[in-house]
């Protein structure tokens, strides 16, 4: 069996199990930031309707997540071609959709193709932004799988393509949407004022992998592994796992498929993991996401790896964060967004009238309690839904990509929110508390964190605007 057909438990876990579809109508609000040509708007409007009511799709990245995101696509699109570094997973996702879809290793083969609309991208973090990017330069329309970025300054990137195209942009966090709703009815209880004022919340997301020394072995040869890091420094491949000479399984670990999130050259541990969806959910709730902190305190972190100048000095085991208790400071708003690592996995609220815990399997409080005598306003859930009745989290994007309006999950509160979990990483990487200035978006006083901001990229793979 091949290295890379191994699908962990935790995959199935966090994405099949919860990924529950609703269904509703169309409509989102106006999209913010900036005016696009009338021009391109329409003609991106008239390219979503051309081939008729289900536009072309293709799909980029198809590892668990980007199969799941191929499948529930295929209920709105027709998916013409797939692209993936991985030739067993580019197969594979070819039968799945009909063994009809072209096969492409090369995304911007897929990006030529001038009948395709939209595209679904999921691969490792570290593509994301520069992959998104040439997308929408390609007019294309995009829905991308959460964490979108793995820097801040790849976040005011996007953010400032958005504006320059008008593409229609969906951030692949589906708690806004998704999860039988809950987090988008606990949006609603807070915007609606049942908890007071909001002085406290705090994200639990769970601790992150470790593992022992990962060995150098060969890629496999389905995989482009050059290709695969990408903008990542050029390094030796690591895996182990299988079965020992006495039959005993060897834990699965790697520096490649799913545990990418484990390396910061790729991505950011559970900060980053979980946080992108937790802590979207909080600042969404709290209006929180078209701002920042002005302070990061870091109460507590254990790395896997000793670090130095916030860098690891071991490059053979994970590296992200294990544990951890970080503050982020809202100053004007009077708020302190705590993300942990221990606790129940979920969201609480702490407000002057009450609290309110969610999660993917719990909505919690004596405000949830009161609702059966004093329920929420009939309009409560669209307004917290940008004004549209909910639906499905890719319903919503390809309703989007014929109504040229703005998704759930924009862009624009995305890199707000996740910028959150880029800053508790780099005070974490340094061990030190931050400064931060929100409207600049840069460090006070620390250069060397500031250097963290953003990252250098491979020559023949950077990120252009």
């Amino acid at each position: 069996m091949s290295q890379h057909k191994r699908v962990s438990s935790r995959q199935v876990s966090s994405r099949r199990s919860f990924l529950k579809q609703t269904v509703g109508s169309a409509g989102i609000a106006a999209a913010g930031g900036g005016l696009v040509p009338y021009f391109l708007t329409a003609s991106r409007a008239a390219a979503a309707t051309a081939s008729g009511d289900r536009p072309l799709i293709g799909c980029i990245g198809l590892g668990g997540q980007g199969s799941w995101n191929m499948e529930l696509a295929m209920k709105h699109a027709d998916v013409v071609a797939v692209c993936d570094v991985d030739s067993n997973r580019l197969a594979e996702a070819r039968q799945n959709a009909g063994g009809k879809a072209d096969m492409y290793d090369d995304y911007r083969k897929l990006l030529d193709r001038k009948d395709i609309q939209a595209v679904s991208i999921a691969t490792p973090d570290h593509w994301h932004t520069k992959i998104a990017i040439d997308a929408m330069k390609a007019g294309k329309d995009v829905y991308c799988e959460k964490p979108l970025t793995l820097t801040i300054d790849e976040g005011k990137k996007i953010c400032q393509v958005v504006k320059e195209t008008g593409a229609v942009f969906q951030v692949g966090t589906q708690q806004r949407s998704d999860m039988d709703q809950r987090f988008l009815q606990a949006v609603a209880i807070i915007q609606s004022g049942r908890l007071g004022k909001v002085h406290k919340v705090s994200c639990a997301i769970g601790n992150a992998e470790s593992s022992p020394s990962i060995p150098i072995v060969a890629p496999p040869k389905e995989l482009n592994w050059e290709r695969w890091l990408g903008q990542a420094p050029l390094v030796e491949y690591r895996w182990q796992g299988g079965k020992d000479a006495e039959g005993a399984e060897i834990p699965y670990k790697s520096r490649g498929h799913y545990e990418f999130r484990w390396w910061y050259e790729y991505s950011g541990g559970k900060m980053t993991d979980w946080g992108a969806h937790h802590v979207d959910c909080a600042c969404w709730a709290l209006g929180l996401d078209k701002t920042g902190p002005n302070a990061v305190r870091v109460d507590f972190c254990e790395h896997p790896v000793p670090f130095e100048k916030g860098y690891p000095t071991l490059d053979d085991r994970y590296n992200t964060a294990t544990s951890f208790h970080v503050v982020n400071t809202f100053d004007d708003e009077g708020v302190e967004l705590t993300i942990r690592h221990d606790t129940d996995n979920g969201i609480l609220f702490e407000g002057d009238k009450g609290r309110l815990f969610v999660s993917r399997g719990k909505l919690a409080g004596k405000p949830v309690e009161e609702l059966t005598d004093n329920p929420l306003p009939a309009d409560a859930m669209r307004k917290a839904y940008k004004g549209s009745e909910p639906v499905s989290h890719m319903q919503n994007f390809f309703d989007c990509v014929k109504n040229r309006k703005e998704p759930i999950s924009d862009v624009f509160s995305h890199h707000r929110s996740l910028t959150n979990c880029h800053l508790a990483n780099i005070a974490l990487r340094l061990n030190r508390n931050l400064k931060w200035d929100p409207v600049k978006e840069a460090m006070i006083g620390d250069d060397e964190a500031q250097s963290f901001v953003a990252r250098e990229q491979r020559k023949g793979y950077e990120i252009t605007v």
